[in-house]
């Protein structure tokens, strides 16, 4: 399993931390503001032509130590040390779920949500990747913005919509969020239509000097 990180007290504070995943020597972190980051992705019109959830194979176990990417995730959130049953089942830990300001201790309760979900992540670019691209966007462990062990409540609420329709309910929540998003899309180099970046301009506003770090995803 991948080493436990700070992702689940960064989660519970609110801030954004610096990435902590191993990354290339020649990798190099941009540091911006939220509002520099919104001025940076792309605008697109988006299309949802050809979608299915199957051309993105998740929760694989690319390293092979037994744990698919839902148990790294559950793993390195937990602001204890996990429970493991055989077969990498984790069966409890305590999570803080920053949608909502809920704290679980048992993972059933959890869902791992996509930041910017596979369908949403279609309609930005997406459909033109490969299906090796596609499966590392959805289980990318290497910026921990990506992936976050949330209620299952607020992420099938979230469903696969966008900032413009679907923010976090807990108030305090939502820079952290817009941060986490933008961050996401500027990774994976996806582009944002005009409601999306209208509500994130909106959030910006409000949100000051909110900070955002990202590493261009590996090509796959």
């Amino acid at each position: 399993m991948i080493a436990k990180t700070a992702r689940g007290f960064a989660a519970a504070a609110l801030t954004i931390l610096p990435l902590l995943a191993a990354t290339p020597a020649h990798a190099r972190a941009d540091v911006l503001t939220l509002s520099e980051g919104i001025q940076r992705l792309p605008l697109a019109a988006e299309s949802r032509e050809g979608y299915e959830r199957t051309k993105f194979k998740h929760w694989v176990d690319a390293d092979k130590d037994s744990c698919n990417t839902r148990a790294e995730v559950l793993e390195a959130e937990s602001r204890v040390p996990v429970t493991v049953e055989s077969g990498c089942k984790i069966t409890a830990g305590e999570w803080y779920s920053y949608y909502d300001g809920v704290t679980l201790t048992a993972p059933g309760g959890l869902d791992i949500d996509h930041m910017v979900p596979l369908a949403e992540a279609w309609d930005s670019g997406a459909s033109q990747w490969s299906a090796a691209r596609r499966e590392a966007y959805a289980n990318d462990l290497g910026a921990e913005r990506s992936l976050v062990a949330v209620t299952a409540k607020t992420n099938r609420s979230k469903s696969d919509q966008d900032p413009s329709t679907w923010l976090p309910p807990l108030a305090d929540a939502r820079c952290t969020y817009a941060a986490d998003w933008v961050s996401t899309k500027l990774r994976w180099g996806l582009t944002v239509d005009q409601p999306e970046v209208a509500a994130l301009t909106e959030l910006a506003d409000t949100c000051g000097q909110q900070p955002i770090e990202y590493e261009p995803a590996p090509a796959a």
